[in-house]
């Protein structure tokens, strides 16, 4: 059976040698979508990592849900959230996370695991509000990350249905990255983009943000829409653009639905938009997801 380790004693080349086979032999188990029970069998008994200084460790909730985060395993995600809520969002191991903080939910953004980022919401909204804004407005390693937020990620790498889950749940379209750039501004600038490729999700995006973002705020590209005004009527249309810029107030339908969705409270989001008073194909996104 590829997946046989056996118990690792003693800190000699062997054993570190053994340790390396039987953390992979985990990872491989998790890749190839092996059930929850032998997962959980491997983790907790038999599977080991080298940690700094040569400690052995077990793997912990938080790191196995990065592993299945990475290989979409939704049944072994959803066992880990909801036997260990608080400590599978917690702050993984050196060896899995450049700086001290939880980053599931940028993982989840990069790799586009829509259903695990909803469950993983979820899981943030039974935690005290001071834990559920430091989960929602993490900010990545200024070297590695740019002080990106998972709002950020999703902009950057368009993901439609990730930025709604995230705004819907309370994450702040407001905050800066390292280079002084809002969500917005990471929008705009993969929008500018020659040539505009999936240009429709792109405009999804924006839109979903108009939903969410404060009528005043302030965001780096603002100038650059102004002294480039044709250019980006082009690219948004006119009246996303006079929005943007300040020149004229909302649609109608961007206001009520401003008001309409500010009603739904993150522990009913998504669920609720099925609620709204709208026809099917004014509502932001279809997002089927199960609780």
């Amino acid at each position: 059976m590829p997946w046989s380790v056996r118990w690792v004693g003693g800190c000699g080349a062997q054993s570190q040698k053994q340790c390396k086979k039987s953390s992979f032999a985990f990872y491989q188990a998790v890749r190839d979508l092996l059930p929850v029970w032998f997962l959980e069998d491997m983790r907790t008994m038999e599977v080991f990592h080298w940690e700094d200084g040569g400690k052995v460790s077990v793997y912990s909730p938080s790191e196995a849900l990065l592993y299945a985060l990475v290989h979409d395993h939704q049944p072994y995600a959803r066992h880990l959230l909801t036997k260990f809520p608080q400590s599978a969002l917690a702050v993984p191991s050196q060896s899995f996370s450049c700086c001290q903080s939880a980053p599931h939910l940028a993982m989840a953004v990069r790799y586009n695991r829509v259903r695990v980022l909803f469950r993983i919401l979820k899981a943030i909204q039974a935690l005290p509000p001071s834990d559920r804004a430091a989960h929602l407005d993490r900010q990545g390693c200024s070297r590695v990350e740019g002080g990106k937020t998972a709002l950020h990620t999703a902009c950057e790498l368009v993901r439609p249905e990730c930025l709604l889950l995230l705004l819907g749940h309370g994450a702040s379209p407001c905050l800066q990255d390292s280079a002084g750039n809002t969500p917005l501004d990471t929008l705009l600038q993969q929008i500018s983009h020659m040539p505009a490729a999936n240009m429709r999700a792109k405009l999804l995006c924006l839109d979903c943000l108009f939903f969410f973002v404060p009528q005043d705020l302030k965001f780096a590209m603002k100038q650059q829409l102004l002294d480039n005004r044709q250019q980006w009527q082009d690219l948004l249309g006119e009246n996303r653009f006079q929005c943007l810029v300040g020149l004229a107030p909302p649609s109608l339908f961007v206001g009520a639905m401003r008001v309409l969705i500010r009603t739904i409270s993150p522990e009913h989001f998504p669920e609720a938009l099925d609620n709204l008073p709208l026809p099917h194909f004014l509502k932001p996104l279809d997002l089927k997801l199960e609780s």
